[in-house]
């Protein structure tokens, strides 16, 4: 193995047994000679890696599961892809982390050998989109630091509930329909796929101020400028997005 590699799997050993120390709860339940370790609760703290290699995603902690993606480095924005890391799994055969990708249907998540990620990053806190209310809400260290009405939306293009994530934090400078800035996030648009990135569902600013909050969108959630200026600030990659 070259020095980097050696280096980086040192690292991301380092970082696995500090989670144990702090997340030994997650290891109730275990198969027998299996230690499964909580790495991300998506509400408090949670953690993220850049992949390492283009690796198969499989359905289980071993080699002969069945391949359910594959890592990449880019986004279809060309940022760097990341992924959030949910439990790590040790068993004879070696160390496992299970992560969640973004992939349609939403909510996928899978296996993949801890050689494939680099190091672990730690993100606090997470984001709340609520439809029914028309806001979304930063939350960290258990309290509200960002709270702002919202667009999403309209009947026939909703905006798809579940748990996601920050993915990119772009700017986007050349189009006042989008804002000065945008989240994109791993959830998929769940009846279009025309956008870039074949339906991904961002969170931006507007150029339509007037109908906010509402339900104007094809499925991403819009902010006034002023807003998404704040929170693009504020949240972090990595961050965990619940839309209820």
């Amino acid at each position: 193995m070259a020095a980097a590699g050696v280096r980086r799997a040192a690292r991301l050993t380092a970082l696995l047994a500090m989670a144990l120390a702090v997340a030994a709860p997650g290891r109730a339940g275990a198969a027998p000679g299996a230690l499964v370790t909580s790495l991300s609760n998506l509400h408090t703290v949670s953690r993220w890696a850049y992949p390492a290699s283009e690796a198969l995603i499989r359905a289980a902690p071993s080699s002969r599961a069945r391949v359910v993606g594959q890592l990449r480095f880019l986004t279809d924005d060309g940022q760097a892809q990341l992924y959030v890391a949910l439990r790590s799994r040790v068993t004879a055969s070696g160390q496992w982390i299970q992560i969640e990708f973004p992939a349609r249907p939403n909510g996928q998540t899978g296996w993949v050998a801890a050689g494939a990620l680099e190091e672990l990053h730690t993100v606090e806190g997470y984001l709340l989109v609520d439809r029914s209310t028309l806001r979304a809400t930063l939350f960290r260290d258990g309290r509200a630091i960002f709270s702002a009405p919202i667009g999403v939306g309209k009947p026939g293009t909703v905006t798809p509930p579940g748990q996601f994530y920050v993915v990119e934090k772009l700017i986007t400078l050349d189009d006042p329909a989008y804002g000065p800035y945008a989240l994109g996030t791993s959830a998929y648009a769940p009846t279009l796929n025309e956008w870039p990135g074949g339906g991904v569902v961002g969170i931006h600013g507007t150029d339509e101020p007037q109908l906010i909050p509402g339900r104007p969108s094809h499925g991403c959630v819009r902010m006034r400028d002023a807003d998404i200026t704040r929170l693009w600030h504020l949240i972090a990659l990595g961050t965990p997005i619940d839309i209820t």
